[in-house]
């Protein structure tokens, strides 16, 4: 069976985790019938165990305690209660809730499963880790932990930014991308918001309100596509030298990074040209994009008039600091 598992890779670790589970559960049922346990299923033990070393719970607390399901604890209950283990729909001390404990033939079974059953088991299990090159049993806590803080699919899903991002090429605006550049920003303002003069004659004109002004133009391109677009406006302003803005990219192509290669071209090519601060306006219902420009550096300001309807936010990067 190992043989597979060195083919298929990492890939296939649920796989073998899950066949690693099955091979011991499947002791672990053995085990009960060796100590005369009958009639008891090893999914059952974590219900069983807080319920002996804390006395009557109700399923909220046991679900919390033991990382199950609300509804995953409610079936084990009732399977246990059908065992004659466990008592449901016990009246609190409050005669509010309703708990669930073990009855005397459940106290009397935990005296052999963890007084007893249990010393032996950790026994057995210290001696293969012993033996073993690797603790197990620490080495699952660690990655218990770690996947909390990051789960595997959030890993996988910046994997897979990563690999993408490398297929995409930023380049500077040409006049055949006017169409595209055009296109993508009426896209997302419509979505959210509405066209407004500036807008029109911005997109319509961006060599003359852009480029030939002093400004750059840049275009991300994957698999010779226009995925993206984002514009560096020259400012008439003393405390600016420019605004990045018209920023877009298109829906089938989010998740590539393009945005942050976008924003990261546009900040180098406004250190090129000697600027000192960047400007730009968003709107704060565009919680990705927002949390975009706080990675790349920009503080939010306040103050400053805008031609802007849709703007409620205005933020700065400081070149310099």
């Amino acid at each position: 069976m190992a043989n597979i598992f060195e083919k298929t890779g990492k890939v296939a670790l649920g796989s073998r985790l899950r066949l690693l589970t099955a091979q011991i559960s499947d002791d672990a049922a053995k085990i009960y019938k060796l100590y005369n346990v009958e009639d008891f299923s090893p999914k059952w033990f974590p219900v069983f165990f807080f319920l002996s070393e804390e006395g009557e719970k109700t399923i909220t607390e046991i679900a919390t305690e033991i990382g199950h399901s609300q509804p995953s604890v409610t079936k084990i209950i009732k399977e246990m209660t059908k065992r004659g283990l466990v008592k449901d729909n016990l009246k609190s001390h409050d005669k509010r809730r309703n708990v669930a404990g073990l009855t005397p033939k459940g106290k009397a079974l935990a005296e052999t499963i963890i007084k007893v059953q249990s010393a032996d088991i950790d026994l057995a299990i210290d001696g293969i880790i012993s033996e073993a090159t690797h603790n197990l049993w620490e080495a699952i806590a660690e990655w218990e932990f770690l996947l909390e803080q990051k789960p595997l699919l959030k890993r996988v899903q910046e994997q897979k930014k990563i690999r993408e991002s490398k297929d995409v090429t930023i380049v500077e605006y040409q006049p055949q991308y006017q169409a595209a550049f055009k296109s993508l920003n009426t896209e997302w303002i419509s979505n959210y918001f509405e066209m407004e003069e500036t807008d029109h004659k911005t997109l319509d004109n961006p060599e003359d309100y852009i480029l030939n002004k002093g400004g750059k133009i840049q275009v991300a391109l994957y698999n010779r596509e226009v995925v993206g677009v984002c514009a560096l406006i020259k400012m008439d302003d003393p405390d600016y030298d420019y605004e990045m803005a018209k920023m877009a990219v298109s829906p089938k192509a989010q998740g590539k990074n393009i945005g942050w290669l976008l924003g990261q071209s546009i900040i180098n090519s406004a250190r090129e040209l000697g600027a000192s601060k960047i400007y730009l306006e968003s709107n704060t219902i565009l919680k990705p994009a927002i949390s975009l420009y706080y990675k790349m550096g920009f503080l939010k300001i306040t103050g400053r008039p805008t031609p802007y309807k849709r703007c409620n936010i205005q933020m700065e990067l400081n070149l310099k600091d």
